[in-house]
């Protein structure tokens, strides 16, 4: 009795579009933990040759979608939204307006967050202000230089 081969299973000897995690790893510029992190987490799928993890060049586009959208601080669970959409909606109509919706919602996030840091920066540049006009006054700079002089 012979045992069915495994769909995951991949002879690949002769391709060259396929990849080990190390070299998926080094084209992408990232660690193999990386890699398996991502795979751990179901967004990318692997095949196997051997004992060897494969990956395919789907796998690759994926992790450079991935990668893009952790950078753009997107997280994992919209991620892989976004990737599971592709793979249903064959127009990707449904995928690109979620991810419209997702990069909206993202720059108001941002927007907020940068009136924040410059009303919290130019609190900080006006106390920095007062606090060296005080110095000067009290003569602290002239001290301090005569101090450093001996």
């Amino acid at each position: 009795m012979s045992k069915a081969k495994s769909s995951s299973v991949v002879d690949i000897s002769g391709v060259e579009d396929f990849l080990t995690v190390t070299q998926l790893a080094e084209a992408l510029g990232v660690t193999a933990r990386t890699i398996r992190f991502y795979e751990d987490k179901g967004l990318i799928t692997p095949r196997r040759a051997g004992n060897t993890r494969i990956y395919a060049p789907r796998d690759r586009a994926r992790m450079v979608l991935i990668l893009r959208g952790k950078r753009l601080g997107f997280s994992l669970r919209d991620i892989k939204l976004y990737l599971d959409l592709y793979e249903m909606d064959p127009l990707h109509e449904l995928q690109n307006k979620v991810l419209l919706k997702g990069v909206r919602e993202r720059i108001a996030r941002l927007t907020d967050q940068r009136e924040a840091l410059e009303q919290t920066l130019a609190g900080l540049y006006e106390m920095e202000k007062l606090a060296q006009e005080a110095l000067d006054q009290s003569g602290w700079a002239a001290k301090k230089r005569k101090s450093s002089d001996k």
